[in-house]
């Protein structure tokens, strides 16, 4: 009977047992380790030797040594073979780490963890915890503009003057004042102060004393002054927008509205079944053209669309809540009488949107002044607080957590314990007042189009959308960031497999399946149906590029705010040219 193996196996079983009892013994944990470090490395240099044959060093030579017929070669006769000695050692090196690392796991894994915190804290300077509380203060703040007070400053142990700047957030109430000022005639003046300097600058105590101003603003009129409301160069936006905005706004802003000379258009926001809030945007273009080509001051009235609890007192039902008036409140009080007066009506001195067929307000003739994009600039020019508030809440909701990072990594890693109410200096107040608010630059704004607008236009699938984006990033490599304006929900989850974009988009419920426009918006309510639009054609104002398709009136009006508002030589791409018909 052979006994090697079961010798073999006995005295394997030893050694593991007397490894097991060295490694348990902590003074001989330094020997052990250090015996199995002198094995892997002779182990190791004699590899080398073999494959080598001899190797010289200082003048001396080393020839191979050969263990062909080494007893730790042999598998039949030797103490322990090739394969067991490296299984002895593998075991040894186990028992040893088991024992003498079984303190230390917890400690490494401490220190791991350490390092990754301090890594990523020295990659952006902020973590995510002050990042969501950064961005919960403004959320705070903004709901408090419309709400009132909230329970968010106790229960986060912070304090409002330790809330700093949010650049991406606009002060809509101040704006609101600002923009007023600049939409009245100044006292005995015949334009608003549109010649003085921008935001709170003409406010500050060094500006230039008011008879050296009264001179200058006299000389800019008489050289014609223009509205403040048109940005970029004149060769940035359509030939004239300067000229035929400051006209538009004379025509609208009669000295003296009581004035037997001066007629009037009154006329309701269109309501039919089916017009949807772009048809009623261009229907109103439309009746103004006709009111500057007949002399007449347009008056709008019943607006269906802000018709609901979020415009309050008399801005309700009223454009008014969220763009500023067409007209001075004294010639709409005084349109609104002279509706009442059978006489006035007969005589035509003020007409109504009865007056016109439908052919005159759509495709009717229209001034050189009066474009359709003049038109949308001019009702458009300044937000209401309320307008203005509903695009801090877009703001914030897309970016405010992208914001509030690059917000603390200029402040110290202690915020909000060392940060206090800091007043304002005069360059912050005064000059840096009438900046815009931040978006993540530079922006493509993309109106996707679908659905029942199928009966009107060729629709073409997202992908041809994003087919446009790619050629505009092939010029401009640095585009990555993408608004999203749809209704469709299947546009939204598409949007997710091009992981080489940042999308944004509003929160909003969006179609699933076919359904016509009418019933997807009575689905959301007036509200929602009319402040998420609204918001998403501003932002696409704002952009620095647009994707969509011309065939909608929307899109079509986008185009005419785009090239009166200094984006003309960004470009316009379309995934088709222009309606059916």
């Amino acid at each position: 009977m052979n006994m090697e193996p079961l010798n073999q196996k006995s005295l394997e079983r030893v050694l593991s047992q007397k490894a097991l009892q060295i490694g348990s013994s902590f003074p001989c944990q330094i020997c052990v380790v250090g015996f199995l470090s002198g094995v892997c490395l002779t182990s190791l240099f004699l590899a080398v030797l073999t494959s080598l044959g001899t190797f010289g060093f200082g003048g001396i030579s080393f020839s191979a040594i050969s263990l062909g017929n080494s007893p730790l070669n042999s598998s039949s006769s030797g103490f322990i073979s090739e394969y067991k000695l490296t299984l002895f050692v593998l075991q040894l090196l186990f028992v040893s780490d088991t024992v003498t690392s079984a303190d230390c796991k917890f400690k490494r894994k401490e220190i791991s963890r350490e390092r990754w915190v301090g890594s990523r804290r020295s990659e952006n300077g902020v973590d995510d915890e002050r990042v969501s509380l950064l961005f919960s203060a403004w959320s705070a703040l903004l709901s408090e503009s419309v709400d009132g007070e909230i329970a968010f400053w106790e229960s986060a142990g912070l304090s409002k003057s330790a809330v700093p700047n949010a650049p991406h957030l606009e002060r809509c109430e101040l704006s609101e004042q600002i923009n007023e000022r600049l939409d009245k005639h100044s006292k005995n003046e015949r334009l608003p102060p549109w010649t003085t300097w921008k935001g709170l600058l003409n406010t500050h105590p060094a500006s230039m004393p008011a008879e050296q101003l009264r001179y200058f603003r006299h000389q800019a009129i008489s050289e014609g002054a223009y509205p403040p409301w048109i940005t970029g160069s004149d060769e940035e936006n359509y030939p004239l927008t300067r000229k035929v905005q400051r006209d538009i706004w004379l025509h609208q802003h009669p000295e003296n509205c009581r004035d037997p000379n001066i007629r009037f258009l009154v006329a309701e926001w269109e309501r039919l079944p089916g017009f949807g809030i772009g048809a009623q945007l261009a229907g109103m273009c439309g009746l103004l053209a006709i009111a500057v080509n007949e002399k007449r001051v347009l008056v709008t009235s019943y607006y269906n669309r802000a018709d609901h609890d979020g415009c309050k007192g008399s801005l309700r039902s009223s454009w008014s809540c969220y763009f500023f008036p067409e007209t001075s409140q004294e010639c709409r009080d005084h349109a609104f009488e002279l509706m009442g007066n059978k006489e006035a009506l007969e005589r035509g001195i003020v007409t109504t949107k009865d007056n016109y067929t439908s052919k005159e307000i759509w495709t009717g003739r229209t001034p050189r002044q009066v474009t359709i994009a003049c038109a949308i600039r001019y009702l458009m020019r300044f937000q209401t607080q309320y307008m203005c508030g509903l695009m801090n809440f877009a703001r914030n909701a897309a970016f405010g957590k992208e914001v509030a990072r690059m917000v603390l990594t200029s402040l110290s890693n202690e915020w909000p314990k060392d940060f206090g109410n800091k007043r304002r200096s005069d360059i912050e107040e005064f000059v840096w007042s009438n900046n815009r608010p931040w978006i993540p630059r530079p922006l493509l704004s993309m109106h996707v189009r679908m659905g029942d607008k199928a009966c009107e236009m060729k629709v073409v699938e997202f992908e041809g959308y994003m087919r446009l984006a790619d050629r505009i990033r092939q010029r401009f490599p640095h585009l990555k960031s993408i608004w999203l304006s749809t209704e469709m929900q299947e546009v939204i989850n598409n949007s997710k497999l091009y992981m080489n974009w940042d999308f944004y988009y509003t929160n909003v419920t969006r179609q699933v399946g076919n359904m016509t426009m009418a019933t997807y918006e009575a689905s959301l309510g007036r509200k929602t149906s009319t402040n998420y639009p609204l918001v998403n054609f501003l932002m696409a104002t704002e952009a620095d590029f647009f994707v969509g398709a011309l065939g909608s009136t929307w899109c079509f009006l986008i185009d005419g705010m785009r090239n009166t508002g200094g984006k003309v030589m960004a470009g316009y791409l379309s995934v088709n040219k222009d309606r059916f018909w």
